[in-house]
């Protein structure tokens, strides 16, 4: 597949993103896309750390917490404005990260090592935010004050009680948005020198550092990178919810939906997340509407089917959903490039 035929296939997807919503009458079924964007988003954070830079994390919820708890405390007990307070809740996740790497890289950490202490990190986090209970109200979480008058929904960033088209579609192209800036900043970098020696790292770091290449600089890049996206996913889950707890903010839920979506599109790609977030959403609905109604409406029967579908994958698709569609390109085409 070459360039030209990539770059109309992102153009056609993105518009489709962008007008489908305004054809859904359903609250439902925009819930249900806005989740899937806000997986996706949250799946290329942990997809530029792992899947271009090799570095495998088990606990980047670390960077989803500290970003939407520090979104949360500063409108709540300072009264900032949330769009302020969102470019300290970015940097806190950026330091996070950078103080989490210096760590691990300085230190050699790499593989299963470098999994456990960030899965070891999101922990302590977790049992800080719980003890705290001065500053993070421990258990029961942070409240956000609704608003609900129309005329601050922008400035309060809350579009519940907005008009009729930001309380309908507000949240939706606020992720949109979001989604476009990190694919954005992915798409650069898959493009950049420091792109080229972050997959030089990946496939042998000894053998990048005997070309040159300082493997320290370009994991810790890759991390503050991956961390500050990850954190925007915090900011806009408060955001959207009006709430944080403890275990939504540090618990392994977040982790392991960051990790599922590139796992299962496509490792080190682009496109990998999203169509991971898109295929793990729908199957996770028709699970719920039929499996688990069958079942008398029990839940985490769609968690059982993900870790079936994720081990199937794991073993047969190695490349995930991404490169099962440019073999079939590939195949309809004659494309030796796909």
């Amino acid at each position: 597949m070459n360039e030209r035929t990539r770059l109309f296939g992102w153009i056609l997807l993105l518009i489709t993103l962008a007008v489908v919503p305004l054809f859904l009458h359903s609250a439902r079924w925009i819930e249900f896309l806005e989740m899937t964007l806000f997986v996706a988003v949250l799946g290329q954070g942990w997809n530029i750390l792992a899947g271009y830079g090799g570095q495998y994390s088990f606990g980047h919820a670390l960077f989803f917490g500290t970003g939407a708890y520090i979104q949360a405390l500063l409108q709540v007990k300072f009264g900032f404005s949330p769009w302020i307070a969102m470019w300290f809740a970015i940097s806190g996740g950026v330091l996070v990260g950078a103080f989490v790497g210096y760590l691990s890289f300085r230190y050699g950490l790499r593989g299963s090592y470098f999994a456990l202490i960030t899965l070891a990190f999101a922990e302590a986090f977790l049992v800080l935010s719980r003890s705290l209970k001065s500053i993070t109200e421990g258990g029961q979480g942070v409240q956000l004050p609704l608003n609900q008058d129309p005329e601050k929904a922008i400035a309060t960033f809350q579009f519940n009680f907005a008009g009729p088209f930001l309380s309908e579609y507000g949240f939706y192209y606020t992720i949109f948005f979001i989604l476009l800036l990190a694919y954005g900043l992915t798409a650069w970098m898959e493009r950049s020198r420091f792109g080229a020696q972050l997959v030089a790292v990946r496939e042998n770091e000894d053998a990048a550092r005997a070309l040159g290449i300082n493997a320290f600089k370009a994991k810790m890049g890759a991390i503050c990178l991956s961390a500050g996206i990850t954190a925007i996913c915090g900011v806009y889950y408060v955001q959207k919810f009006l709430f944080i707890e403890p275990g939504i903010a540090f618990g392994p839920a977040k982790s392991v939906e960051a990790l599922f979506a590139p796992i299962i599109g496509g490792l080190g790609t682009l496109l990998g997340p999203l169509l991971g977030s898109l295929f793990i959403h729908s199957v996770g609905e028709m699970t719920k509407a039929t499996i688990g109604q069958a079942l008398g409406g029990r839940p985490g029967v769609d968690l059982i089917l993900f870790g079936v579908i994720l081990i199937l994958v794991l073993a047969f698709l190695p490349r995930g959903l991404v490169g099962l569609l440019e073999a079939a390109w590939k195949r309809l085409t004659g494309d030796r490039n796909a």
